[in-house]
């Protein structure tokens, strides 16, 4: 039940995120001021931990979705499937999560 209800919250979340993806496209097209103010937010700390929230997000709502796919066809329905499938949800959106700010903090070379 915690997962279904966090797979939804993760999805309004990417959503209101998704404005400051918009809000920063919106500035690189409105010129190098406007687009260093925001890129000045975003590299603030409140900034950073709000991308990296959202990349928890992301990932988590990507992992889950697939686990509703295998769901959908009638997979993994037994008790110990799901809370397996969970945990393995859940160590994918750590991986995940983890992977792409090594990369990102690394300058794009892992």
């Amino acid at each position: 039940m915690a997962m279904s209800i966090t797979h939804r919250a993760t999805g309004v979340f990417l959503g209101l995120g998704s404005l400051l993806l918009v809000c920063w496209l919106t500035a690189a097209a409105a010129g190098p001021e406007p687009y260093a103010q925001v890129a000045a937010i975003i590299g603030s700390l409140p900034g950073m931990l709000a991308l990296i929230a959202w990349t928890v997000a992301l990932y988590y709502h990507l992992c889950n979705g697939i686990r509703h796919l295998f769901w959908d066809v009638g997979k993994g329905f037994a008790i110990a499937d799901a809370y397996r499938s969970g945990y393995l949800v859940l160590g994918a959106t750590a991986f995940l999560t983890i992977l792409t700010w090594v990369v990102i903090l690394s300058g794009g070379t892992a």
